[in-house]
């Protein structure tokens, strides 16, 4: 068969024909397609660059908030640490003066307020109490103006707002030493049916959020509508509290678990303990003559002090008709101690006679006595700092005796010592006994709330400080981190 020679043509021919083509296109049309593929290689290299750009500039911004968040850590530390050098040279000048408290540092915006330190500031700074109007205040606050659970007692923990007797019972196991559970009360037994289970400590709290953990105390007990907060003080900008002020706040704010100080006086010098001092030592306390050091000696032995405000009831010591006057020497008695002079079996001693301190007296010489012999007083109420709702969980008190205690101090100034007590409208002798050894006029133990801010940035820090405060050095009880 015969090929039809015109429909084959050459490869190389149509090739050919092809290039000629192309090289005859329009210049026009050249160029715009070059573009279009440069624009689109400008485009992918574009979204490239972006890319690599936006992911170092987030590197940078997260290493530069850690870097500000690092920075304002230590401002925070800064204030804290200025916070305790402050309140050990201000514990250093009231030894020196004899004066106990003077409230120098718990409010104090001149010194804690927006100090600025380097790129940034520190302020140092606590709620105000509903009886200090509420708001920020610049400074520092103390543990001895909360209820100490560890130490507080029923009666005493049954005065706050929604206590009721199971969690009073249940506090009490947790806090005492052995499983014995009491009535109303819960021990590990019942801890340990739980999910998770858990056994009570059997000792101390060690923090105050320990109470979470106890029977019955839920979080809107013990921090109130601020449970939410985890019960954290907002620091606004200007310093103010929004409305959250008027806020339940819970049990947090009245008690602690840090709180004591050292059994001296406002010098820093042993107290003279009237129950087994003689009566040189007796003597050598200003204001107590030797007549007034024989008749304390006689008092005790017949009756034992039990606080301070007992001192108003030792009377004078008169001799027995004829007998020189002459005190006996300290013999042994039945149980081996040594008979005081005065005591039961002195024949030269009456103590009948009329009392020998007055409420005056006492006022002047109650900071240099005591009843208890140990070094350190655990759980003691400072009359000069504590609020309302925590003055009348005290022994004999009420809301109107806590309220006069506190109108006395913001008219009449700081209480010097205890026996000012009876200088209350309101308060007897008999009320003050009840009271004498739950309250004390000084706080050794501080809290410390600290907020480091880096300007440039807004990064924040805060750290909180429990420390105590002697006269020989300053001890960190606690210390938390609070994230922002």
């Amino acid at each position: 068969m015969r090929r039809d020679e015109r429909s084959e043509v050459p490869i190389a021919s149509l090739q050919r024909s092809k290039c000629r083509a192309v090289v005859g296109m329009p210049p026009r049309s050249r160029s715009a397609s070059v573009l279009v593929a440069v624009l689109w290689c400008l485009a992918l290299l574009s979204i490239i660059v972006f890319g690599v750009l936006h992911t170092a500039r987030m590197d940078l911004m997260v290493m530069k908030n850690y870097g500000d968040r690092v920075q304002a850590h230590y401002l925070a530390l800064a204030g804290i640490e200025k916070a305790k050098a402050l309140l050990y040279q201000d514990a250093l000048q009231r030894s020196r003066s004899r004066v106990n408290h003077d409230g120098a540092l718990y409010n104090a915006p001149e010194q804690f307020r927006n100090v600025t330190l380097g790129r940034g500031e520190f302020s140092v700074f606590r709620r105000g109490r509903m009886d200090e109007g509420g708001g920020i205040i610049y400074g520092i606050s103390d543990e001895e103006s909360r209820l100490n659970v560890n130490t507080a007692s029923p009666q005493e923990l049954e005065k706050l707002q929604d206590m009721t007797p199971d969690i009073i019972a249940a506090i009490v196991d947790w806090r005492d030493s052995d499983n014995t559970v009491s009535q109303d009360g819960a021990e590990s037994d019942y801890y340990l049916s739980l999910r998770p289970p858990y056994v009570a400590r059997n000792g101390p709290f060690q923090t105050l959020r320990e109470l979470l953990m106890v029977r019955g105390i839920t979080p809107a007990l013990l921090l109130g509508r601020d449970s939410a907060r985890g019960g954290r003080v907002e620091l606004q900008e200007g310093g103010e509290q929004g409305a959250s002020d008027s806020l339940d706040r819970g049990w947090a704010p009245l008690l602690t678990v840090n709180s004591a100080i050292d059994n001296v006086n406002a010098a820093g010098e042993q107290r003279v303990n009237i129950q087994s001092a003689d009566e040189s030592a007796l003597s050598a306390v200003n204001g107590i003559t030797p007549d007034v050091a024989k008749a304390i000696v006689a008092y005790r032995g017949q009756h034992q002090f039990q606080s301070l405000a007992d001192l108003l009831d030792v009377v004078a010591v008169q001799n027995r008709p004829g007998q020189n006057g002459q005190p006996n020497q300290g013999r042994e008695n039945q149980a081996g101690n040594p008979n005081p002079p005065g005591g039961p079996n002195n024949p030269n001693s009456n103590p009948s006679g009329p009392k020998v301190i007055s409420e005056d007296l006492l006022t002047q010489i109650a900071d240099d006595l005591t009843v208890n012999s140990s070094d350190r007083l655990q759980g003691v109420i400072d009359l000069n700092t504590a609020g309302l709702e925590v003055l009348r969980c005290l022994p004999g008190l009420d809301r109107q005796l806590a309220q006069a205690i506190i109108s006395y101090r913001s008219s009449s100034g700081f209480f010097p010592n205890t026996a000012c007590l009876l200088k209350v409208p309101g308060f007897t002798p008999a009320i003050y006994k009840q009271v004498a050894l739950s309250v004390c006029v000084r706080s050794e133990t501080y809290r410390i709330l600290s907020q480091g801010k880096v300007n440039s940035s807004g990064a924040r820090e805060r750290i909180q400080e429990i420390v105590h405060v002697g006269l020989q050095d300053v001890t960190t009880l606690s210390y938390r981190e609070d994230d922002l």
